[in-house]
């Protein structure tokens, strides 16, 4: 029998351990102990909750990496209001402000507390007993969405607090997630990389990963947390500086920019001084946030109807810079895309020099309406990513002639295509256009992909340009080559025995990092992820119909026709012989999942919907396992189409026009076997039971947003 105490005692103190080592290295950059030793700790409270899952705490550190899968996000009614804040891009007005704020005092002395305004998503977490209970999104301001499994995932956001006498038992925590500026430009190299959209700024890459349903993505963005205020039912402590310094002892992550101010021109030096020192920080930030410090002054000074008077957000206002547009520039990169890069006349922005700028398509040339010589106005989008956002007319000369879009490839001359509904034209030659060939080589040995060690996009750029490798497959040819490696400049003895032995371990690379580094479009880390573990070896997905891995989950028509059609191509189809007679892993090991049944052998379904009891995965999962069928589209040969809720209306249509029946969930499982076990669905939490807010006067403990 277990020892139930002991294992119990073990767990929570390996919770308040790893929880520890978190907030040390997380909040104070102190790495106490090795990285080994801490994952060793991680492992073994892992192996404990498996075994013993009653014993589970709610805030373990093992929920840190993600996993949950939420099919819908409940909403809650917030207990404070998350009011906005009134704002100004004017010196004078921040004047006027502290004019206000002296009437509203009667004269009584008050001092400021000034904060970084970070452009991030605004959060409200909720602490009970130490305990992180509740994320809440700001919403409306009144009601926001629980998005408690994703904020878990934010590693410098502690989930069990630090003890303290003066800690509130039940406590609101206002704050702002970001993702960190390296993050972002990493987000987005890779975006480029797989021929997606790049994200237009950071705030909106950090609202968009706190919605996404699995939190294991979640979690690999690196998102971050800033704590700005604390809210309570009742006054807890004097002044909203108290408040902060308070947040920070229990151990939640506080910008360390904050500052308190005793009149408005020390205000004005705060605003002055991170005009520009703010760029030098990792995480975005557009403004001021300044606040009377004392609560009760607060209080005195009250709301209007859509905001505080005790409070202001002064916004920088978005640096501009004048140069001239020298060239246009159009780079071809891995699928084929071009796109336009201005090169510009050297000119100080937002902290950094900017030499060139994107101009995103020839659709936004010919808005601009641009021409070479012209004096652009260049601003920086989302302050990261530097644009072109108009012309000086007054100093065009009149013999300017507009900016033509090229229609052959600028690198091998093909002639360009624009796919209907696209904004770019792209290069259809694929197996000849030399961007796009190295390109598709530093995809296939990048970090993510088959992390060839000695083997980065320089090397392999330079193998390229001397011709010895063209496809991923070649790069398996380079051991033999050896004699012809060793006359090469800067390639010695020790670096060619690192090639070679990292070539030969990445014939241990897992097949899904395999699929994603051969460099399909569309087809990223998640897709390959789900195609190989849908079918289990490359055969089968080139075996497999473009209809047939629509039905996959997360899949879709637009990616499975772009894979289906990679696959038929010949030289394709040969490099994937050629990778196989190489060693590279093309099929995923270990024994396939055992069927439960045959109880749909001969049945196809089509699910569409959100479900209440299981994912779209789950139920895919159910129907395989009892031997039927998935595909993606509705004809006449379709047995089911399985109905959930926001199901497609043309779905349901056309199903009816094939007379194919319609199901719900439940009569699906009723088609199953009785013994076969319904997976449970995954608990998101319950919302709490709608109250009306507190009127936004009372007293309660800190700012409202």
């Amino acid at each position: 029998m277990p020892d139930t105490p002991a294992i119990q005692h073990r767990i929570e103190a390996l919770t308040e351990r790893l929880h520890h080592l978190n907030h040390q290295y997380y909040q104070l950059d102190i790495s106490e102990v090795p990285d080994q030793e801490f994952d060793q700790l991680l492992a073994e409270l892992q192996q404990l909750e498996a075994e013993h899952p009653d014993l589970v705490l709610e805030n373990s550190p093992t929920r840190r990496v993600g996993g949950t899968i939420t099919k819908q996000f409940p909403t809650a009614v917030h207990r404070f209001p998350m009011l906005s804040l009134g704002n100004t891009y004017s010196e004078d007005d921040l004047r006027e402000f502290d004019e206000r704020v002296q009437r509203g005092l009667e004269g009584a002395p008050y001092s400021y507390v000034c904060e970084l305004k970070f452009d991030g998503v605004a959060m409200s977490l909720r602490y009970e007993h130490g305990q992180l209970t509740q994320g809440v999104t700001r919403g409306d301001g009144t009601r926001g969405d629980v998005v408690t499994a994703n904020v878990r995932t934010i590693k410098t956001l502690p989930l069990s607090l630090r003890p303290g006498t003066d800690r509130p038992e039940d406590f609101e925590v206002r704050g702002e997630i970001f993702m960190p500026l390296p993050v972002f430009d990493e987000l987005n190299a890779e975006r480029e990389q797989n021929g997606e959209a790049l994200l237009a700024n950071p705030r909106n890459a950090a609202s968009g990963t706190l919605k996404l349903q699995n939190s294991a993505q979640v979690a690999a963005r690196k998102l971050r947390f800033y704590a700005y205020s604390l809210l309570t039912p009742g006054r807890h402590f004097p002044s909203h500086s108290a408040a902060l310094e308070a947040l920070s002892r229990y151990g939640l992550p506080v910008s360390d920019t904050w500052r308190r101010a005793s009149n408005i021109e020390e205000v004005l030096e705060f605003v002055h001084h991170w005009a520009k020192r703010r760029f030098d920080l990792p995480v975005a930030t557009d403004g001021i946030v300044i606040k009377v410090d004392d609560l009760r002054q607060q209080d005195q000074l009250g709301f209007t109807s859509k905001s505080p008077r005790w409070a202001i957000a002064y916004k920088y206002p978005a640096e501009a810079a004048r140069t001239r547009l020298n060239e246009v520039l159009y780079n071809v990169g891995r699928t084929g895309a071009v796109t336009p890069v201005a090169v510009l006349t050297p000119v100080p922005l937002a902290g950094t020099v900017v030499k060139r700028a994107t101009l995103h398509n020839a659709n936004q040339i010919e808005l601009l309406d641009l021409r070479l010589g012209d004096t652009v106005y260049v601003e920086k989008g989302g302050e990261i990513i530097p644009k072109i956002t108009g012309v000086d007319l007054s100093v065009r000369p009149a013999d300017a002639v507009p900016i033509q879009y090229p229609t052959n490839c600028p690198s091998c001359g093909t002639s360009l295509v624009r796919p209907e509904g696209e904004a770019h034209f792209r290069c259809p030659n694929e197996r000849g256009c030399p961007p796009q060939l190295k390109a598709r080589l530093e995809h296939y040995v990048s970090r993510k992909s088959l992390n060839i060690d000695g083997l980065g996009a320089e090397t392999v750029g330079r193998f390229f340009e001397l011709g010895m490798v063209k496809t991923p497959a070649d790069i398996y040819d380079l051991p033999a080559r050896r004699p012809e490696l060793v006359t090469l400049e800067r390639l010695g003895e020790k670096s060619i025995d690192n090639l070679i032995a990292g070539i030969e371990a990445s014939k241990q690379v897992p097949f899904p990092r395999v699929l994603f580094g051969l460099g399909i479009r569309y087809v990223g880390e998640t897709v390959a992820q789900k195609l190989a573990a849908h079918y289990r070896s490359i055969d089968a997905i080139m075996a497999a119909s473009a209809e047939e891995m629509a039905a996959v989950p997360e899949v879709g028509g637009v990616i499975a026709v772009a894979a289906a059609h990679w696959f038929q191509q010949p030289e394709n189809r040969e490099l994937v012989e050629r990778l196989r007679t190489a060693g590279v892993q093309l099929e995923v090991t270990g024994e396939a999942p055992v069927p439960a049944s045959d109880r749909l052998a001969g049945l196809t379904f089509v699910i569409s919907g959100v479900f209440e009891n299981h994912s779209r995965d789950e139920l895919q999962q159910l129907i395989i396992s009892n031997g039927g069928k998935i595909t993606g589209s509705i004809s006449k040969k379709l047995s089911y189409l399985v109905a959930g809720d926001n199901m497609g209306p043309a779905k349901r249509e056309k199903a009816l026009g094939f007379k194919v029946p319609i199901i719900s969930e439940a009569e699906l499982m009723a088609l199953l076997p009785t013994t076969t076990p319904a997976e449970e669905a995954v608990d998101i939490g319950e919302a709490p039971a709608p109250t009306a807010p507190p009127e936004a006067e009372t007293g309660q403990q800190g700012s409202l947003f």
